[in-house]
């Protein structure tokens, strides 16, 4: 009988380095008041200039309840405005407020210097080795899925 050997497989790897790394990046979001979510949809409106929460849901990889939640507390903190749209009220542009572009500017320091530790480890060749591999690995996987 074979055995599975669990600090030999690729995904306990690829999960392990995803844990310390997404550790590392909550700890500068939590002394903004950020979590993981909040942060990634900053960035979705903020720099990929996504409005519809359900744009914002698939490009976080959350569903659109947990989207909705998360955009009610942010606009409550006043990161967000939320505004329904003229011609059909049924629709929602979600817009930042001065403080969430803020946010954005304090949170990319952080993720910046995430990013910096793997980079220094591997050095751009193998950084960008690694992605190629990783972008194979996710190629044709279901989207919506909770990547945070």
């Amino acid at each position: 009988m074979t055995r599975y050997r669990l600090h030999d497989s690729l995904g306990y790897n690829l999960s392990l380095a995803s844990r310390i790394q997404e550790r590392r990046l909550d700890e500068g979001l939590r002394t903004l008041g950020l979590t993981r979510t909040t942060w990634c949809i900053l960035l979705a409106v903020g720099n990929e200039g996504l409005h519809q929460p359900s744009d914002i849901a698939l490009f976080v990889g959350i569903d659109r309840t947990a989207t909705s939640r998360a955009l009610r507390k942010m606009e409550g903190d006043g990161l967000v405005r939320r505004a329904t749209g003229p011609g059909d009220r049924r629709t929602t542009k979600v817009t930042l407020t001065d403080s969430g572009v803020a946010l954005i500017e304090r949170g990319t320091r952080f993720a910046i210097a995430n990013n910096a530790v793997m980079h220094k480890k591997l050095g751009p060749e193998d950084v960008a080795h690694l992605k190629d591999l990783l972008e194979r690995v996710n190629a044709g996987e279901k989207t919506g899925l909770a990547v945070l």
